[in-house]
């Protein structure tokens, strides 16, 4: 794991560099032409200017299919630059822990798999979109099924399903240059959310109904505490130094994903717990529940 970690994060950097310095440039001269033509389409609807509308409209949605074709190449690469160093780290513990990898557990394989495609339909079809300047940020249900997946099926496991579910959505969307941010985030967000609720406080063993709503709700609380204040933190100097968005803008989305994230994580907590406490009894009645040991957890 660690070898394939060390080459991947060659050939990720590499190909970030590679990518930055021709198609994603060229789609930063593609924003500008259209940020150009909305401004001409502002301009006649407030009838300040004439103009064919319609040939303008067609401009504008040819230059911003345009634009997201080009940024693509450049979040790919980002996305794999940031699994290659987790795969590194990954690695690195294993070797000096002395873990031998473990074999797939199909049960939580296929669960992780059922929740990343939950977060990809709770981001890419339950959001509202708010522009704010020639960029955007949303409200949307992404963020309960990663908070779930991480309560369900473990830290390591239940963040890798949201950072592949929701950056699947952000590839999909309009969100493509946000996708490798993303990644980081829900995964960060599985890892905090399973060390407070299995490796603390072993949530997925037998206790009381009381001790595991306390738990539930305090380890959904950690996760969307740390994604308030990291999103915009982080968006800001993401969206600044490796993507070359102007401060000003910058500023303005770190400020607007202030709220959006807030109002997100108040829905996560509430919905990711509601909806735990209501699948724990039915999954062990079914035999499906998955019993979360802290040091599987972290092989």
């Amino acid at each position: 794991m660690l070898v394939v970690g060390a080459v991947l994060l060659i050939v990720s950097i590499l190909l970030a560099v590679y990518t930055y310095n021709n198609s994603y440039q060229e789609s930063v001269a593609t924003g500008s032409a259209l940020s150009e033509v909305k401004k001409q389409i502002s301009a006649i609807e407030s009838g300040s200017a004439a103009g064919d509308l319609d040939a303008l409209n067609a401009q504008k949605d040819a230059l911003s299919a345009e634009k997201l074709s080009l940024e693509r190449p450049y979040s790919y690469s980002l996305i794999l630059l940031f699994f290659a160093i987790l795969l590194t780290i990954k690695g690195i513990y294993n070797a000096v822990a002395g873990v031998a990898p473990a074999g797939d557990n199909v049960k939580r394989l296929a669960q992780a798999g059922l929740l990343a495609a939950l977060c990809y339909i709770g981001f890419a079809f339950f959001k509202i979109d708010i522009p704010v300047g020639p960029e955007k940020t949303s409200f949307h249900f992404g963020n309960v099924f990663c908070v779930l997946a991480a309560l369900l099926i473990g830290g390591y496991w239940g963040g890798l399903a949201g950072a592949v579910g929701m950056t699947i959505g952000d590839l999909t969307t309009s969100y493509v240059t946000s996708a490798p941010k993303t990644f980081f985030l829900k995964l960060c967000i599985g890892l905090i959310v399973g060390l407070v609720a299995h490796k603390c406080f072993r949530v997925s063993r037998d206790h009381s109904p009381k001790y595991v709503a306390g738990v539930t709700v305090l380890a959904s609380v950690c996760g969307m505490g740390f994604n308030v204040v990291a999103d915009p933190l982080v968006g800001y100097f993401y969206k600044t130094y490796l993507l070359g968005v102007p401060q000003d803008i910058a500023s303005a989305l770190a400020k607007m994903a202030t709220v959006t994230t807030s109002v997100n994580a108040v829905v996560a907590v509430i919905a990711a717990s509601a909806f735990y406490l209501a699948l724990r009894p039915a999954l062990r009645k079914a035999g499906l529940f998955v019993e979360v040991s802290p040091v599987k957890d972290q092989k």
